[in-house]
């Protein structure tokens, strides 16, 4: 791994599910922290530039994305150092689904973890989010945070429009403050130009029972059942758990870590995901 040997550094996560909006809103969360750069499905950005790093978007495979997006790759990874090796900013944004992926991001680039984490749902709306979610999942198209002349330059292929945002922003006092703007890029990524992915109630059952045993291994499934909804795959689980056992708020952790490992490794989408508890067992 190329070494770095960074000045003092502050690393910002920008933390959302799958689609709700993170790269659309990258830039107004850069801007309100005064931050300079931005890595985002394995570019490292700068302003209106690429300045390093390969688009996950190009890959043909799913899985591929993810791989990139993860810096997978070591000359990826090196390049994309070594971009940053010197620069006088002290602050990255690094997008990911979730704070373990933004973790494994830095750990990779050998970056400080993250040391403020903004949720999607603290600067976007549940408007915003939801119309995100619909241009993700029903139209395929996706966002980079940067102008169209640059997107077109380096990846025409996949090269959708420009969008023009203006974002207003909110102070006390009878002066409106002038508009942000930013560009970014529609893209329509090489895996999502396929046909639609379709997985067996069998098998998403089976990916279900593995990720809740590596979660916890002391819930019991006792049912898993699974229907097609209109944007994606409805999930409800019926489990047994040990007396005792304090689940409370990790039940949304459980339903999250579900979510981000299945549609991570096949690609489909989870549209719910519903936990009932039956009963309590004795050890």
């Amino acid at each position: 791994m190329f070494a770095l040997w960074f000045k003092p550094i502050k690393v910002y996560a920008l933390v959302g599910e799958s689609g709700t909006g993170k790269s659309f809103h990258a830039k107004f969360a850069a801007h309100k922290y005064h931050i300079d750069f931005i890595i985002d499905d394995g570019l490292l950005i700068r302003e209106n530039r690429i300045l390093a790093g390969h688009s996950a978007k190009m890959e043909k495979t799913f899985m591929g994305s993810v791989k990139v997006a993860l810096f997978d790759d070591k000359s990826h990874r090196d390049e994309v150092a070594r971009n940053l090796q010197g620069k006088k900013s002290k602050k990255i944004l690094i997008l990911g689904t979730s704070v373990k992926m933004v973790n494994k991001i830095t750990a990779r680039l050998q970056l400080p973890p993250p040391g403020k984490i903004i949720r999607i749902e603290d600067i976007a709306s549940p408007a915003e989010i939801e119309k995100a979610i619909r241009i993700r999942r029903i139209e395929g198209k996706h966002v980079i945070p940067v102008p169209g002349v640059e997107v077109k330059r380096s990846y025409p292929q996949i090269f959708y429009e420009a969008v023009l945002v203006l974002k207003q922003k909110k102070t006390p006092g009878p002066i409106t403050p002038a508009p942000i703007i930013h560009e970014k890029s529609l893209v329509r990524p090489e895996y999502s130009k396929r046909s639609k992915i379709i997985i067996s109630g069998d098998a998403l059952s089976l990916m279900v029972k593995q990720c809740v045993d590596e979660y916890n291994q002391s819930i019991k499934i006792k049912k898993i059942a699974v229907k097609d909804g209109d944007n994606g795959y409805r999930i409800v689980i019926t489990i047994d758990v040990v007396f005792g056992t304090q689940l409370g708020d990790n039940i949304n952790e459980v339903q999250h870590y579900i979510i981000e490992n299945i549609e991570h490794f096949t690609g489909i989408f989870i549209e719910e995901i519903n936990i009932i508890i039956d009963k309590a067992m004795e050890e």
